[in-house]
């Protein structure tokens, strides 16, 4: 009897520490027992995540990371969002101060080499935001003159490519590059299309240019270790659920994204 106790103890000892070391190494683990999720959002990428007047964050990648929250704990409202930009995001999930970037991130190669992504939620495209004035029409009148770029976005590299004779000036978020624009700084703005719509709809001074340079599929990042393998096949479930049910559909509708 003594002996059999023993051998309980010793798995019971073994098999505690098995699943101590499994949660150490399982981001979804270590979710489920913080109960919180902590995901990294934009504040300057309206509709996608921005804050509104009482403080709060909102738009549609706000209500996709609130989606996963519920999924996951259910409950939509354990989720605490950290503010990121285009240029730090990728710094401040690699450091580990968030879980995930629902962040207007578009896949590219160059990140798939660092970062683990989701199934795409959103397609966007590249444009150009100019003043009402403005008689350009495409990239190619933009030769020698200035044009803006967000830092840690993939404009520049659609600029370099196509315009190679174009200055390029930086900020680092939209809200900087649109104060820049109306000030004169340079003639345009390069970015996603759906952020610099935003801008156009709430101001006439500006207007956008027709045709896009780019298909930018919009991922969740993540770090790209095994601890991060079982979150990422939940929320590619959870992504793929929404997709076929269509709520991705109406969440787009909700935030006027939809194309």
């Amino acid at each position: 009897m003594k002996k059999f106790l023993l051998l309980l103890f010793v798995i019971c000892i073994i098999t505690c520490g098995c699943n101590k070391k499994e949660s150490e190494n399982d981001l979804f683990a270590k979710i489920i027992q913080r109960d919180n999720l902590i995901v990294g959002i934009r504040d300057d990428a309206a509709p996608f995540g921005f804050k509104d007047e009482k403080g709060n964050y909102v738009g549609y990648d706000v209500d996709i990371a609130k989606v996963i929250a519920k999924n996951i704990l259910g409950d939509e409202k354990k989720v605490t969002f950290i503010p990121v930009t285009a240029s730090n995001r990728i710094m401040k999930l690699g450091a580990g101060e968030v879980d995930m970037l629902v962040a207007a991130m578009s896949v590219t190669n160059q990140r798939q080499q660092i970062l683990d992504f989701s199934y795409p939620y959103y397609i966007s495209g590249q444009a150009i935001l100019v003043r009402s004035s403005s008689k350009a029409s495409g990239l190619k009148d933009f030769e020698g003159q200035k044009l803006i770029i967000v830092f840690g976005s993939t404009s520049e590299r659609t600029l370099r490519k196509n315009v190679p004779g174009v200055n390029v000036i930086g900020y680092k978020n939209y809200n900087d590059a649109y104060k820049a624009l109306k000030a004169g700084k340079a003639e345009g703005i390069v970015a996603d299309d759906t952020i610099l719509l935003n801008f156009a709809i709430k101001d006439k001074s500006v207007k956008l240019l027709p045709k896009r340079y780019s298909k930018e599929p919009y991922a969740i990042a993540f770090r790209k270790e095994d601890e991060s393998r079982r979150l990422l096949s939940k929320v590619n479930y959870i992504i793929d659920d929404l997709q076929s049910r269509k709520k991705l559909e109406k969440m787009q509708e909700k935030w006027h994204i939809n194309k």
